[in-house]
């Protein structure tokens, strides 16, 4: 079998993830204290794979500094997007960088599956996650077997509850790609985008075998609130250690950098403090609390704070972006 290329879409401008992601690509937003980035080379390369064509876009050359300073072990390839034509589109600009089979992982999922072995054997498939509703989602319908006989892209009618993850392996990438681009040839568009779904089906049409994988956890990093959901699972699945703090009390999981300076702190379940950053007086729970930060006097739960951001006073919950300040009128110096 040919060497395994994973392509990596990582173009994407992470609207639902705004203000954080006006300055940092939504792949290198931490969670349990790494990029999600990290997580998924890591989850390539326990596959066995160590070849991963990267499709970069909005703020790409923090991802290319980002691989090049921390995966230095595998080999990266970097295909800029200039256009965002839909993910057929992007998965289509690394055809030069492909020979042999395919793997993809869209840049926000993150997956748990018994799939190495189904690799391993070089057999097609896509992980697929029943889901209440169907209508949000690419989804496939398989026949008895398991094998996929049709995939649509956000059905207006429930033909399926099985939805698409975001993951998938081809043995045949030489049909998937051709199938790209006679779809783009054509100008052959859903939703006004050129949709990986509707290659797939041309794959499928032509005789393709895919079979559809169910997956134990399922991870969308695309908003604010399953962002936090990830940091839960990961915070959960690792227990990472925690040092040892005199001021603070700490319910466990939690991630806290050792260069983090907390004082008169509560902090956790399910929160993640970055590099160098100074809390004092807070209470927080189920958060992520990025690099450099300064907070103090605050109760906070369900919040994201940005790189170098500053918060004092009395919020509960906030979504507050990178460099911002935020200091509240007739707060206490304490609180405790």
């Amino acid at each position: 079998m040919d060497e395994i290329t994973c392509i990596l879409p990582v173009a994407g401008i992470g609207k639902r993830l705004q203000p954080h992601t006006f300055t940092i690509p939504k792949v290198l937003l931490p969670v349990a204290g790494k990029p999600i980035l990290g997580y998924l080379v890591e989850y390539v390369k326990n596959l066995g794979i160590n070849r991963i064509v990267f499709i970069t876009g909005h703020l790409g050359n923090k991802i290319v500094e980002y691989v090049k300073n921390n995966h230095s072990d595998i080999e990266a390839i970097f295909v800029k997007q200039e256009e965002f034509l839909g993910l057929g589109y992007a998965i289509f600009l690394a055809r030069d960088f492909v020979k042999g089979p395919v793997f993809i992982n869209l840049g926000d999922t993150i997956v748990e599956a018994d799939t190495k072995a189904l690799i391993d054997d070089n057999i097609s498939w896509i992980a697929v996650k029943e889901v209440e509703d169907p209508k949000r989602f690419g989804v496939a319908v398989t026949d008895g077997s398991g094998i996929i006989t049709k995939v649509v892209e956000k059905p207006s009618e429930i033909i399926s509850k099985q939805a698409l993850c975001g993951v998938y392996f081809f043995s045949n990438s030489k049909l998937l790609f051709d199938c790209l681009a006679q779809m783009i040839a054509s100008g052959r568009k859903t939703r006004n985008e050129f949709q990986l779904t509707d290659a797939i089906g041309m794959m499928i049409e032509k005789g393709e075998k895919i079979l559809g994988i169910p997956v134990r956890v399922w991870l969308d990093c695309g908003k604010l609130e399953t962002l936090l959901e990830t940091n839960r699972f990961l915070l959960t699945k690792n227990n990472p250690p925690v040092p040892e703090l005199p001021t603070v009390v700490i319910n466990e999981p939690v991630f806290i950098e050792p260069s983090a300076q907390l004082r008169n702190c509560v902090v956790g379940p399910y929160v993640s403090i970055g590099k160098n950053v100074i809390m004092t007086n807070v209470i927080v729970q189920n958060s992520i609390i990025n690099d450099n930060a300064n907070i103090k006097n605050i109760v906070l739960t369900d919040s994201v704070i940005g790189y170098s951001a500053f918060l004092s006073g009395n919020l509960q919950k906030i979504n507050l972006g990178d460099a911002s300040q935020v200091s509240l009128m007739g707060e206490e110096d304490t609180f405790f």
